[in-house]
């Protein structure tokens, strides 16, 4: 299993035992710049089996827990492991909006698609109207690449280069 530890946070690949956890942090709020919506528990747990019992070997999710108290905050996902660029994803519950998480997450997924995969940049797909992701991709050093159209909301797309992060566990 693969574990991403930052200075706060422990990202962990998803397993069937953190199904209920991080469903329950699921809500309309937090769908609203996510292309899916929340899904009924059936719905979900029917995804979950179908990840963890034929994973896709260039997509990884990540269930977002503290380090101090082991509390879900969220999860993370690196998908097309295997282009130039993956693409990185993540949601958080509101509770644990404001703190930086966000930022810490990214740089650490970057850091590990890194030194893992050897990749030197990130694809971050941000609903437009989505200041605070947007601000994450900005403050590391990412750039707008491209546009996105989905039912939901456009996007646009960041490219963020890898970097020594003062967010990094090394730090």
């Amino acid at each position: 299993m693969i574990v991403i530890q930052s200075r706060r946070l422990q990202l962990s690949q998803f397993q069937m035992l953190d199904a209920q956890d991080v469903f329950g942090r699921i809500t309309p709020a937090i769908a609203k710049f996510m292309p899916w919506e929340p899904p009924s528990w059936i719905e979900y747990v029917a995804r979950c089996k179908k990840r963890v019992q034929a994973p896709e070997p260039n997509k990884f999710s990540f269930v977002i827990r503290r380090l101090d108290n082991k509390e879900c905050l969220g999860m993370a996902s690196l998908e097309d492991a295997d282009s130039v660029s993956p693409e990185l994803g993540l949601w958080l519950k509101e509770s644990a909006h404001g703190q930086g998480f966000g930022r810490e997450i990214v740089a650490a997924l970057v850091e590990w698609g890194h030194a893992t995969l050897g990749k030197e940049s990130f694809i971050y797909p941000v609903a437009v109207q989505n200041t605070a992701s947007r601000r994450i991709a900005e403050n590391l050093h990412g750039k707008i690449v491209g546009n996105r159209k989905n039912p939901k909301y456009d996007s646009v797309v960041y490219r963020i280069p890898f970097y020594e992060s003062p967010y990094s566990q090394s730090s």
